[in-house]
């Protein structure tokens, strides 16, 4: 049984990683930018002209239809005077990332990406003050940080399967490592903090099979990147290759992520998130965000914690997904994703996810130019 302690969110359901993947049921990516002639959303698909199968349209219901093609950044900001209209030149990324044991390829396949995201950043959004944070989809003291069995047995990493120092009997893998990664960090357990556990803080300390097993070297001790940072490719790699050691609440953790607590001075995202910056949120899964094992609340909640924290204005986000594009039942995170006037779905069987992330980069022209920031 999963205990999460949450300070404004309580789960008392039990989780289990599962490898089916079913909930997933095409790969042809769908991008939506809004139609100018109505107040509503207005979800459109690629290039290609098809739409995902089973996808029932954006979330306001309608068919996902072409209004206007998504316009490409070239050189950011592209304004007239070299200052954004609306959200002048601030943008904030926030990566949600599963790190569940059926993320090894996929975690492998989106360490190649990382050289495709951060080029993007840095060519389309040269002249942007941005924030990049990653966050997992764990949270809680005991599951949000590592491994719980590595942790367990810290130093011991000799310890065997079958032997006393391993609480885990599975039979078939008797005599086999207990913890699985070799390198797995024991010696800096005393540096893990209250926010290496916390439900929505930005990674900075990933350890366990895929990882760095080691902090990553963030310029000023934050817990996300900003303009500047050293070696910017090498830490956003560190942060974002965050394991296989955990679960895929990516709703809870976006969710947390968002709170005012979280964010402001003091938290333990401090100054991450700016009223007067734009939002990209970029999605990745391969098991679906259900129900029963996954996050607390629905799809329609997490999305309008996201809006609450953005000032009521849903055209400040754009959301790329990485993960199912169908929106099964069960792919719940799917269906938040295709509530924003913004967003682009690709496959989690795409096998580059680099070009898809600058199709949903291409959105923020549009989101830019109509954002105004709230007061205060």
């Amino acid at each position: 049984m999963r205990l999460w302690n949450v300070t404004l969110l309580v789960l008392g359901a039990c989780q289990a990683p599962s490898s089916d993947s079913s909930a997933f049921s095409t790969t042809v990516p769908v991008t939506t930018v809004p139609d100018g002639s109505s107040s509503g959303s207005s979800s459109s698909s690629s290039s290609s002209g098809t739409t995902a199968a089973g996808d029932s349209g954006s979330g306001s219901g309608g068919a996902d239809t072409t209004t206007e093609p998504p316009r490409d950044l070239g050189t950011m900001p592209d304004f007239g005077d070299g200052t954004p209209v609306g959200c002048k030149g601030k943008i904030d990324f926030l990566f949600v990332i599963m790190r569940g044991h059926t993320m090894a390829e996929r975690q492998a396949q989106l360490a190649l990406a990382v050289p495709q995201f951060i080029d993007t950043i840095q060519s389309k959004f040269d002249d942007f003050d941005y924030h990049i944070m990653v966050v997992d989809g764990d949270g809680g003291e005991g599951e949000g940080w590592g491994s719980g069995l590595c942790n367990e047995i810290c130093p011991n990493l000799a310890c065997k399967v079958g032997e006393d120092c391993c609480p885990w009997g599975n039979l078939p893998q008797q005599g086999e490592p207990c913890c699985a990664d070799p390198n797995y960090p024991c010696q800096y357990l005393d540096l893990v903090t209250a926010c290496d556990w916390a439900w929505g803080a930005g990674t900075v300390f990933p350890a366990g099979m895929f990882t760095a097993d080691k902090p990553c070297p963030i310029d000023g001790g934050r817990r996300y990147l900003v303009k500047g940072q050293t070696d910017l490719d090498k830490t956003f790699a560190c942060i974002a290759n965050v394991g296989t050691a955990g679960w895929k609440s990516l709703g809870e953790a976006l969710t947390a992520a968002m709170q005012k607590s979280i964010n402001d001075p003091g938290g333990c995202n401090a100054g991450f998130l700016r009223k007067d910056a734009l939002l990209m949120v970029t999605t990745i899964y391969n098991n679906a965000d259900d129900p029963v094992f996954g996050s607390a609340g629905t799809p329609a909640e997490w999305a309008q914690t996201v809006i609450d924290a953005k000032g009521g204005d849903e055209k400040s986000v754009v959301m790329y997904n990485i993960g199912g594009t169908g929106c099964s039942p069960a792919d719940r995170v799917c269906q938040m994703v295709k509530m924003f006037t913004y967003h682009h779905l690709v496959h989690i069987d795409e096998p580059d996810y680099g070009p898809g992330f600058g199709e949903a980069a291409s959105l923020v022209e549009t989101a830019c130019a109509g954002f105004t920031p709230p007061p205060g």
